[in-house]
Parts: structure tokens; C-alpha cells; sequence
């Protein structure tokens, strides 16, 4: 099979790494292309790519880095059947899905268009006698970005449209689980006009992470995946002088109030839990039910959806559910199953023994649901990553609010009610970065920032929109004076300020 290539200074091409990985398709177990790993020397050669890119692309005004993005916007809608086709096929998400992970991916260009206003700084004149000073946001040069198998087109474009905008020249190395949608979208950036070695793309593991993350040459990385790696990456990163925004892991909760319109809650929660098979780290992982009557009622409603999912191989219309991304990590979230049941959580729905006929190859996990889940059990520990949703009962939204915040992750959450005072209350108290009222999946729109609080987020800046750009550059502040009439002053030796 023809190798998945490199993009490297502008040529995409394989070249013979020792080491390679399988490129599997998930709805039939089959290998169906092999991805190169990246070496050192790899990785070293796509960052001598980015730093000679970098000077021109640097000097190039903001205006014409904003064309290329207009241009690489209408690639992206030109070429969106290829895009989620290639997503689908290597990561499993059904169609619908992937063209949704598509759109929001180019809300992300949309707001690099206007870079040449967002890169403006502040000017204040006289702020001395004859003295000015105005602040001004550059580039910082060679940046890097490290992207997860669950949104293999999204979140690269959460990162490199905006770095590269900014003036920097940028680095991808997105999953080598399903990474021909990645590379296909860079390509389209050079498309539109990207000159090159500012965009590259190198695939890899371990080996290509810590290159990057060690590499002097290398100023920024930006890293979305695990909360165990988001932590190694924040520290390997920053121990050796690099900017770091790492976004981890979630177990994000859902409070159903006894006063929620619970048809239209559960209706919410569906997709928010089991859409892209909970392969989100905005998921809907957990339902904090307020009083036995909301819980039972909710319970039998959601089982009542969850047996009616369809799922299968994603490709056709209907499809509600495709199958996990590989056998190991089947495994491992049908382990999860294993250990609830073994816990003492009410099984309510099983997905486990699921076969999708034609695809009995495939990884496919039916939807599951627990009921009477205790915070001491490891399903509502841990990040599960798969269709598997969890019901807690509580006897207030107090008690539920404390729960989540008493929780080690704070990516998401939200609130189903009708009470304004409740909701109000709720959004300026929890400890969660992001944060919907009767929205499940509170996701950030392009022209704000993506990020969680405690182990769901290391560093001080979040992904994309005004903190993207911030993230990108670096702050110059410039203080200047002309003296007027050729006077000249004497030396003053007390600190200057204004009397």
C-alpha cells in the first residue's frame, strides 16, 4: 500500500522511515493504507522547512495572509465530500457528523480572515512630552500542533489557520490513527497559497512528539488529546523554553432540574452522549438527575432512545452511531462496561455483544446507560471515550454542583431547567471552563476561546479565537520620542515618570 506522505517544504512525499503503522478502517477491521513514523531526522527536516519559511512569510502584510485564507475557506467547501469522506473512513463518525466537524473547522478560517484587524495593538500619543508609545503583535516563528484521532480535520484548523495568519510558520502532526483528512486539508492550505514550508505535516509518535517538544528551533506547541499526555507535553514543553497550551481530558456533567422540559433534555443528551460514539471531549458523560422522580422519569426515557439507536458503518443516510476508532480502544471502553456492572452500577441498557451485519469485522459498541452510579465507582472516575453514559442521583442541584466541581476535570457541563434565578446562579458559580443552559454541548464559537479549567486544560491561554491569536504572538510594546528643535536635555538619574 502507498504510504500516507509527509508534507515537508511543500512536497508531499513518503519517504523510508524504518518505522510505519497500519491505517485501519473501523466499520470492517481491515488495514487499508500505512502511515510513515516520522524520525528525528524527519521531524528536524520539516522544522529547518518551517524556520527558512518563516522571515518572508513573517514580512508578508496581513492583508495578503488574509487572502490565502479566503481562498483556503473555498477550497475547503469545494473539497468537503473528500474531507469527511476520508474521515469516515479512517476514524468511523458517521457522514453527518463529519460534515459537521467540517463546518465548525471553517468557522476557525472564517475568523483568521481577519487577521489584519485582529493583529491590531494600541497607540497612545503624548504619553510623555513629545513621546509615544504603541504595542504591536508578532509572530513568535516556528509553532507546532499535536491533534487527537476524534476530530482529525477540526481541531487542526482550530490551530494552524490562526498561527499561520499571525505570521508564523507552523507544524502539524495530527493522529496516525486517521490522518489522510489532516493532510488533505494542509494540502489545500498550500493550496490557497500558502507559500512552501510555512504549513508542514509530519506523522509519528512518541518519537516525532518529543522532537518537537525538545527542539530549540521549535517556540510553541499546541496539544489537544489525553489528560496523562497533556500533562507530559505541558512539562516536557516548558522545561525547555516553549510556550504550551495543552487541552486534556473530560467528564463532563449534565444537571436535569425537576422543572426541565426533560422531553427536549433527553432529546439533548442523546446526541450530546452518544454522537461520534462519545468519542468528544465535550460529551455528555454523565447525568446528575435532581430527585428519584426526575432520575426514574429520565432513566426510562433515555432507555427508551438508547435501544433505539442505529448504528452501523456510518457511510448511509439514517445512521445514528459508527463504531469506535480501533479494536484496542473497543476493548478498552467495553472494559469500562465490564467494570460498572462489577461495581454495583444498574446496567439499564447494554451495547455490549453488538454485530452490525456485513461488518462483523468492525468495532462497534451498542449504546450503554447506568443507572444509580456512585462517585467512588471508576465509570464516573475516569474518561471513558465511548457511548457509555452514566446516571447519578442527587437530592438538590447544590449537591450536584458540588460534585462536579469536587471533580479533577472541568472542560464542560451544563444545566437543564427553567428557572432563570437557578440557571443564573449556576453559570457564575461552577468550577467548568465551558458552561450551556439547556445547551449540552456548550462548544465556543470561532470568535471565542475553547478551554476547561483544572486537569482538562494546562496553561494560561485557550485554543482558538482571541486567545488563539494571543497564543501566536507575542506582545512588543515601543516607547519613542523625537526631541523637537534639536534640544538636547541633561542626564536624569531618577526614575522618569510624569509630574
Amino acid at each position: 500500500m502507498t504510504p500516507v506522505p509527509h508534507l515537508i517544504g511543500g512536497i508531499a512525499d513518503a519517504p523510508a522511515d524504518s518505522r510505519s503503522a497500519d491505517i485501519v478502517n473501523p466499520a470492517t477491521g481491515e488495514t487499508i493504507g500505512r502511515v510513515p513514523l516520522a524520525g528525528r531526522a524527519t521531524v528536524e527536516a520539516a522544522i529547518a522547512a518551517a524556520e527558512a519559511a518563516f522571515p518572508a512569510w513573517r514580512a508578508t502584510p496581513p492583508t495578503k495572509r488574509a487572502r490565502v485564507m479566503f481562498r483556503f475557506r473555498q477550497l475547503l467547501e469545494d473539497n468537503a465530500d473528500r474531507i469527511c469522506e476520508a474521515i469516515t473512513r479512517e476514524h468511523g463518525k458517521t457522514l453527518e457528523d463529519a460534515r459537521g466537524e467540517l463546518t465548525r473547522g471553517i468557522e476557525n478560517v472564517e475568523y483568521a480572515c481577519g487577521i489584519a484587524d485582529l493583529l491590531k495593538g494600541e497607540h497612545s500619543k503624548n504619553v510623555g512630552p513629545g513621546i509615544d508609545s504603541w504595542s504591536e503583535f508578532q509572530p513568535l516563528g516556528v509553532v507546532a500542533g499535536i491533534t487527537p484521532f476524534n476530530f482529525p480535520a477540526m481541531v487542526p484548523l482550530w490551530m494552524f489557520p490562526v498561527a499561520v495568519a499571525c505570521g508564523n510558520s507552523f507544524i502539524l502532526k495530527p493522529s496516525e490513527r486517521d490522518p489522510s483528512a489532516s493532510l488533505l486539508v494542509a494540502q489545500l492550505a498550500q493550496d490557497a497559497g500558502l507559500p512552501p514550508g510555512v504549513l508542514n505535516v509530519v506523522h509519528g509518535d512518541k518519537e516525532a512528539v518529543d522532537t518537537l517538544l525538545t527542539d530549540p528551533r521549535v517556540q510553541a506547541v499546541s496539544f489537544v488529546g489525553s489528560t496523562p499526555v497533556a500533562e507530559y507535553v505541558y512539562a516536557t514543553g516548558t522545561a525547555h523554553g516553549k510556550r504550551v497550551q495543552a487541552l486534556g481530558g473530560a467528564k463532563n456533567h449534565a444537571i436535569v432540574m425537576p422543572d426541565a422540559d426533560l422531553d427536549n433534555a433527553v432529546s439533548a443528551i442523546m446526541g450530546a452522549a452518544y454522537g461520534s460514539c462519545g468519542e468528544r471531549c465535550m460529551a455528555i458523560s454523565v447525568v446528575v438527575a435532581v430527585g428519584d422522580e426526575t432520575a426514574d422519569r429520565v432513566v426510562a426515557k433515555l432507555a427508551e432512545q438508547v435501544r433505539a439507536l442505529t448504528v452501523g458503518a456510518g457511510t448511509g443516510a439514517g445512521c445514528d452511531m459508527g463504531p469506535l476508532v480501533t479494536r484496542a480502544h473497543f476493548e478498552k471502553v467495553k472494559g469500562y462496561v465490564d467494570r460498572g456492572v462489577a461495581e454495583g452500577a444498574e446496567l439499564v441498557v447494554d451495547g455490549r455483544g453488538l454485530v452490525v451485519p456485513g461488518h462483523e469485522g468492525g468495532f462497534f459498541l451498542g449504546g450503554c446507560l447506568f443507572d444509580r452510579v456512585t462517585p467512588d465507582m471508576t465509570i464516573y472516575r475516569e474518561e471513558i471515550f465511548g457511548p457509555v453514559l452514566c446516571v447519578v442521583r442527587v437530592a438538590s442541584m447544590q449537591e450536584g454542583m458540588d460534585l462536579i466541581d469536587a471533580h479533577e476535570y472541568g472542560n464542560g457541563t451544563c444545566l437543564f431547567t427553567r428557572d432563570g434565578e437557578a440557571a443564573r446562579y449556576f453559570t457564575d458559580a461552577i468550577k467548568v471552563g465551558m458552561v450551556g443552559v439547556n445547551v449540552p454541548l456548550p462548544v465556543p464559537v470561532s470568535y471565542h476561546s475553547f478551554g476547561g479549567w483544572k486537569r482538562s486544560l494546562f496553561g494560561d491561554l485557550a485554543a482558538y479565537g482571541p486567545d488563539g491569536v494571543r497564543f501566536y504572538t507575542r506582545r512588543k510594546t515601543i516607547t519613542q520620542r523625537w526631541p523637537a528643535g534639536g534640544v538636547r536635555e541633561g542626564a536624569q538619574f531618577s526614575f522618569p515618570s510624569m509630574k
